[in-house]
């Protein structure tokens, strides 16, 4: 199986001893802490589930600045995104100090991690601006990203963290909430030697699924992993557990037994583009895929990427030994009427814009909102439905 990124074996920081874990729960309760952000408990949650392998905990300033200047750490590691604990204000917290990391996500506020404090520093100016402009490519606050990262505060709490539990993405996603170490389980349960991974933060629709499909044929795989974020995403997406069940009837109806693993990860979106694509590929590295679809727009918002600015990074800017994750690179995908099928419209010179049924997600959204059915050409009616009763439900 492909290795993890930077390390022979994976590294997840959840404690998984029992024993290790009631001593350190014990711990925490006499311990000072900090009520983190949504973003760094979700870090802390791909910590602990071996996403961020080789990581061991949160960066400081100069690894942050690194990363975001030449996505490298000090010491070297290839990593495309700081992954910071920032806060407003950290008095009394000082180099050498344990603390109890609060989850602002679950009700109590429960700990969902302690640190063994290395720095507390306090980003200039300049320098938060910097990294918000080489990993968003701008520091327009409209931006929903940028919006989130500059809300978190200046104040960066460094140094390694042992996590106690997966905050609510285990109790709320039961069925879909996975650790990297368990998809790699399961990809050799499954004698699965080739896996190519999706990324979805939506509902997917039949030109995803031809995507995946078109993408295990080209690259001879076993299977495909469909790997949902189930994190905080910007108002007016779908939440996750209608994209959960849409996701599920459309592999039930239409992919072949044993080619599909439905999992998802505890993250909240950045909506950072290139640079998030880049970490997507490290994340589904580290689950032991080989190989990773980068489409359309990939993780981007708005007007603020290119369409393709997510794959061309990867060759402009990711070094060629800096992963060992081979990456699919998608065309724009649409229905067509001449050939009646979803084609990537690459693949088809002869068609004119008039041979394509093309619907943008904005348009979808609105059709649903107003009770409209969606085209065949465009979703399959089962997860159609799915959709719609969702909007309903939202309207009523």
């Amino acid at each position: 199986m492909i290795k993890p990124h930077g390390a022979d074996e994976l590294n997840p920081l959840f404690v998984a001893d029992d024993g290790r874990r009631a001593e350190l729960e014990r711990e925490a309760r006499e311990l000072p802490s900090i009520r983190v952000s949504s973003a760094a408990a979700a870090n802390a949650v791909m910590l602990g589930a071996g996403y961020f392998t080789p990581l061991a905990g949160f960066m400081n300033v100069a690894d942050a600045l690194s990363v975001a200047e030449r996505m490298h750490t000090v010491d070297g590691l290839f990593w495309p995104v700081p992954v910071l604990n920032l806060c407003h204000d950290a008095a009394g917290v000082k180099a050498g100090d344990r603390i109890a990391l609060r989850d602002p996500n679950v009700p109590g506020e429960p700990v969902v991690a302690v640190q063994t404090v290395a720095e507390v520093e306090t980003f200039s100016a300049h320098d938060l601006d910097l990294v918000t402009e080489k990993v968003y490519r701008t520091l327009d606050t409209a931006h929903p990203g940028v919006a989130a990262f500059r809300g978190q505060g200046a104040v960066a709490v460094s140094g390694p963290i042992e996590v106690l539990n997966f905050s609510y993405f285990a109790s709320e996603f039961p069925e879909t909430f996975r650790t990297a170490g368990q998809i790699r389980a399961e990809i050799a349960e499954r004698g699965w030697s080739k896996v190519v991974a999706f990324q979805t933060r939506n509902p997917m629709h039949r030109a995803h699924e031809e995507l995946c499909k078109m993408a295990r044929d080209a690259t001879g795989a076993d299977g495909v992993l469909i790997h949902m974020l189930l994190g905080k995403l910007k108002p007016g997406d779908i939440p996750a557990p209608v994209r959960d069940a849409a996701i599920r009837k459309m592999v039930e109806l239409y992919f072949p037994p044993n080619t599909v693993m439905i999992t998802g990860y505890g993250f909240d979106m950045l909506y950072a583009g290139p640079r998030e694509a880049v970490l997507h590929a490290v994340f589904r590295q580290n689950a032991g895929c080989t190989h990773f679809i980068i489409g359309r727009d990939h993780a981007g918002v708005g007007d603020y990427y290119g369409a393709f600015d997510a794959q061309a990074i990867f060759d402009q800017e990711v070094p060629p030994d800096a992963l060992e994750i081979e990456i699919f690179r998608a065309d724009h995908t649409a229905y067509s009427k001449k050939l009646g099928k979803v084609v990537m419209m690459r693949d088809a010179p002869d068609h004119t814009k008039e041979d394509f049924v093309l619907l943008s997600g904005t348009r979808v959204r609105e059709m649903l909102a107003a009770g409209k059915e969606l085209p065949p050409e465009f979703a399959r009616p089962e997860v159609a439905h799915i959709l719609m009763d969702y909007y309903r439900e939202q309207a009523a």
